[in-house]
């Protein structure tokens, strides 16, 4: 059953960037959760640190207005069906994203307004049900989106972006840029050449 849309703001308090959202409002989802996107057939997993709290008001993964993550995945051929993620999932694309074999979980599930919020150990516990979750799902290919919260949630501090010599419950392991907005270090194009190689071996993509 697909999650209830939220309903718009009608409040005339100011809203977050004029998208419909109060402070109050957003404020009222941290420590909320999104549930996982999947079914039986992944090939690509993404995995996110954790859920804003925009993702959760929506129930969309990578919802925020100023994340890439979509229009990443356009860019690098991933999806060819434009998603408004700020105003949530309609069910067509929570469709087109499964026809596609992509998968989105997080390695900590509960929200936060920045990842820096959450401790070492809450990473630590969520890299392994993550693992436990590959386990069960068994996609061919899984994209971490965060080198940081990688080092930390895996052990792994000498770790470099890109694909991994270790594997994750037999899938190949990818560590690949967060496309949040604070990463100021990253482009939609830069943003969409890593993602691209993930997709490419996970047969979601075609090399050109």
């Amino acid at each position: 059953m697909e999650p209830a849309r939220p309903g718009r703001l009608t409040a005339p308090h100011a809203t977050i960037a004029g998208m419909g959202f109060s402070r109050e409002e957003l404020e009222a989802h941290r420590d909320g959760t999104v549930p996982d996107l999947l079914d039986d057939d992944v090939n690509l997993l993404f995995v996110g640190i954790n859920p804003g709290l925009w993702t959760v008001a929506t129930q969309t993964h990578f919802a925020h207005p100023g994340n890439r993550f979509y229009p990443a995945l356009t860019k690098a051929g991933i999806i060819t069906r434009d998603i408004d993620r700020r105003a949530g999932f309609t069910p067509e694309d929570r469709q087109h994203l499964l026809q596609r074999h992509i998968g989105i979980t997080n390695i900590v599930e509960r929200a936060t307004v920045k990842a820096s919020e959450l401790s070492a150990e809450e990473l630590r516990i969520g890299a392994e049900k993550l693992t436990s979750l590959v386990a069960r799902i068994e996609p061919a290919v899984v994209a971490i989106a965060g080198i940081t919260a990688y080092r930390t949630a895996f052990k792994d501090r000498k770790a470099s972006a890109g694909l991994q010599e270790r594997v994750l419950a037999g899938a190949e392991l990818w560590v690949v840029p967060n496309p949040s907005g604070l990463n100021a270090h990253e482009t939609v194009d830069s943003l969409a050449s890593a993602y691209a190689a993930p997709a490419i071996s996970a047969g979601v993509i075609l090399p050109g």
